[in-house]
């Protein structure tokens, strides 16, 4: 069997990131999975590669991207100038779930923020995900803060 590979995101996997951020109940509401691509995803992924403090990765099998989520590395001055690993946005395509790929890719980007010198990995998550939640706690995420949106 093939090895999933984690890597960063390259131009020509925005398509297939896209239809990951759409293919649930709630991206179907919020993302728009058109092709070509709207060319907002196209200015945000530019300005995710020009940032030396971001990083969209994926989860590749074969030639066929399965997962993604992109990471922020936060510098901070709370908790000692704490940097914090920002994980959002992840996606396992539906065929792959509860297969494992996620938590090989949680261990990957924890890796990428130890290796970056971050004391603490964070993340949010919407309340209508209860799976995801479990998924989280599983790998020993705790739910120790309550997260508020003001969408503009």
């Amino acid at each position: 069997m093939t090895p999933v590979t984690f890597r960063q995101a390259i131009p020509a996997d925005l398509p297939a990131i896209i239809a990951l951020l759409a293919d649930d109940i709630l991206g179907q509401q919020r993302e728009d999975p058109g092709s070509p691509p709207n060319p907002r995803y196209v200015d945000a992924f530019e300005a995710i590669l020009a940032d030396p403090n971001q990083l969209q990765a994926v989860a590749v099998l074969g030639n066929e991207v399965i997962g993604a989520l992109q990471l922020t590395f936060i510098p901070g001055l709370a908790r000692i100038g704490a940097w914090r690993g920002q994980i959002e946005a992840v996606r396992i395509a539906e065929a792959h779930r509860s297969s494992g790929v996620g938590q090989q890719m949680f261990e990957w980007a924890i890796a990428q923020c130890k290796a970056r010198g971050c004391d603490l990995v964070q993340l949010t998550t919407d309340k209508e995900r209860p799976d995801a939640h479990r998924f989280y706690e599983r790998l020993g995420f705790v739910g120790s803060h309550i997260g508020y949106k003001l969408t503009l």
